[in-house]
């Protein structure tokens, strides 16, 4: 038995050789299944057993039978599950064996195989100076890449310009003074933001001008109009002094007039912006009084001016002393019972209009005598002058009969 069992080990190790590796896993499984069923045909057999000795005796005769036949089979079957696990085993032993002279001989090829390598030497590291000089370099170069594409792309000159806080003037207006082309670099409107102010306030009505840019392309121009002050008054039309002291060459409707305003009876431009910088400093309660302003000159004082407050009352004050004088009104108002004219031209004084008036038509009397003085004196010199011219006539006529004669 034992050298069947070795040749058939043989001949099962030869198969195994020239078997392929998938049919070599399959003998594996099948052999490993061959030892699981003898298992458990052993477990199955203890198990019998046990059920068999807490059975009731029976008759010997069908026992003895029933034994025996049970004792061939499991010994038969022991005896093919052992000579199954012995085959098996001796299967593996061989293919170990096989399989580690195969590894031996593999390792043995690789020693031959291999040969030295070199090392390669490691890579030295960059300096962190270097590093920081590329990037001086390259950041710049990669920053003007950037910008030159933006510069030569469309959206480099859109822009969008509104307008806020005209009242007097237009948008357009505003546009044309700030001297924005639609050609024009959005960078250049924030670089030179002054300049372009500066252009804005050339527009007389501009008081204060702001650029004010806001992300990506939208600017806002934010304008303080000069306030209108007064009106120059010339027949029906009205002309807006400003608080800059210029006086608007266009006239205004009627309709678009305030209730109460300034009225302005000369139009010289220096006596204008003299009264706008004096009107500038009185408070807004006595510029408020204010109805009418004209020139009164004297003698004494060329610039002196009248002004007729809403209360009927007038006001005589030089004009480059209206800002110290005319305060003055406020305190000597309330001691006035009826209309009054204030003369603030050397001291101050008062008296009432019906004065003015008496004084006014003595004034006139007294030109009017003057007048007629002078009427008179011309009159008797003409008079004066004819006899002469007839008496000088009537000589040259006798000289000339006298000639004649001789």
């Amino acid at each position: 038995m034992s050298k069947d069992k070795k040749n058939e080990g043989k001949e099962i190790l030869e198969e195994l050789k020239e078997l392929s590796e998938w049919q070599k896993r399959n003998q594996e499984y099948l052999k490993k299944k061959a030892e699981e069923e003898a298992a458990l045909a052993e477990e199955k057999e203890k198990e019998r057993q046990a059920r068999m000795a807490s059975k009731s005796e029976k008759s010997d005769a069908t026992e003895d039978q029933e034994s025996e036949s049970d004792s061939k089979d499991s010994k038969s079957a022991k005896d093919d599950a052992e000579e199954k696990v012995e085959k098996s085993e001796d299967a593996k032993k061989e293919v170990s064996k096989e399989k580690s002279k195969s590894i031996e001989n593999e390792e043995q090829d690789k020693k031959i195989e291999k040969k030295p390598v070199k090392e390669k030497p490691a890579k030295a590291k960059i300096p962190g100076l270097h590093i920081l000089r590329a990037l001086t370099i390259l950041f710049p170069s990669l920053l003007l890449l950037v910008v030159s594409a933006y510069l030569l792309s469309p959206y480099a000159t859109m822009k969008d310009i509104r307008v806020e806080g005209t009242v007097h003037t237009t948008a357009d207006d505003i546009r044309q003074a700030s001297g924005i082309q639609d050609s024009d670099y959005t960078i250049n409107l924030l670089l030179d933001k002054a300049k372009y102010e500066e252009q804005i306030k050339s527009n007389y009505w501009v008081e204060s001008a702001q650029l004010v840019y806001q992300f990506p392309t939208k600017f806002t121009i934010k304008v303080k109009e000069y306030d209108i002050v007064a009106y120059y008054v010339s027949g029906e039309n009205h002309y807006p002094i400003l608080s800059s002291g210029r006086l608007e060459t266009s006239s205004v409707s009627l309709v678009s007039l305030p209730e109460t305003y300034i009225s302005v009876l000369f139009n010289d431009s220096e006596q204008i912006k003299a009264f706008v910088s004096e009107l500038a400093q009185i408070s807004p309660e006595l510029k408020a009084a204010i109805q009418k302003v004209e020139l009164a000159p004297s003698k004494v004082t060329s610039d002196l001016i009248r002004l007729t407050m809403n209360n009927s009352d007038e006001v005589l004050v030089p004009l480059s002393e209206m800002s110290k004088k005319l305060p003055y009104y406020s305190k000597i108002k309330p001691q006035l019972s009826e209309p009054s004219v204030i003369d603030m031209e050397a001291g101050i004084y008062s008296y009432t209009v019906a004065d003015k008036l008496i004084m006014e038509a003595e004034e006139k009397a007294k030109k009017e005598a003057k007048e007629a003085e002078k009427k008179q004196e011309e009159e008797r010199k003409r008079l004066e002058e004819e006899q002469k011219k007839q008496e000088e006539q009537s000589n040259r006529n006798q000289t000339t009969q006298r000639s004649s004669r001789r």
